[in-house]
């Protein structure tokens, strides 16, 4: 099974296909992820990445294109994949039709107020990088300490009340013509509504599965 995950900052993407990922033993490819390692690995790939973000400009097509297409001849791609975080753009749509067919969209409807409420009380430690919320679970067991390492937590500066609004707001320009493209393929979509900031994971994913079993898809 392919699939891609689509949904807001804030909406669970990474956790929802990871779990998922589980289920139906397939790979999670996450073009975030991938050049996160590239340019801690200061590859060739990674070089051309951090000039980009450095010029504050997206990495172009072409590249984030080859970077799937080099991952989806990775063995651990043939058994199927859930993209997170790709395609982002009409064209990067196009030229994953070129590589391969897609079984389904699996789209994350989560309400602005709870975006806003998740991601401003998010915060980060500065040593290993693991993250709490400190309003919902996971919370620290001591105050803006780390449970892991006792680091300092903080929060990013992207994820304060404003910030993620206008990301919000770039999101919903980027993303509503790629849903509206994928729904003139006929492409099968399970969509799943109004996720509420305390709604438990184990919910959120059978809901996913059911509606994926409706689909005729698991």
């Amino acid at each position: 099974m392919n699939f891609i995950i689509f949904g807001p900052p804030g909406a669970g993407k990474g956790t929802y296909a990871s779990k998922l990922a589980n289920e139906f033993n397939i790979a999670v490819i996450a073009t975030g992820d991938i050049f996160r390692a590239e340019v801690k690995n200061g590859s060739v790939l990674g070089t051309k990445v951090v000039e980009y973000l450095r010029s504050g400009k997206l990495v172009p097509d072409p590249i984030v294109n080859d970077v799937l297409k080099n991952w989806l001849g990775k063995p651990q791609s043939s058994r199927g994949f859930i993209l997170d975080g790709y395609p982002r753009t009409g064209d990067q749509a196009k030229a994953l039709d070129k590589m391969t067919k897609i079984d389904a969209i699996i789209n994350l409807d989560v309400p602005e107020q709870v975006v806003v409420e998740r991601l401003s009380n998010r915060r980060i430690c500065r040593s290993c990088g693991a993250i709490y919320n400190i309003k919902y679970s996971p919370k620290p067991r001591v105050d803006l300490k780390c449970d892991r390492c006792s680091g300092e937590l903080y929060q990013r500066e992207d994820d304060r009340p404003e910030v993620i609004r206008k990301r919000l707001r770039v999101y919903e320009k980027q993303t509503q013509p790629l849903l509206d493209y994928y729904k003139r393929s006929k492409t099968k979509f399970v969509t799943i509504e109004n996720i509420q900031v305390d709604a438990p994971i184990e919910v959120v994913l059978q809901k996913i599965l059911d509606g994926l079993r409706k689909a005729g898809l698991h």
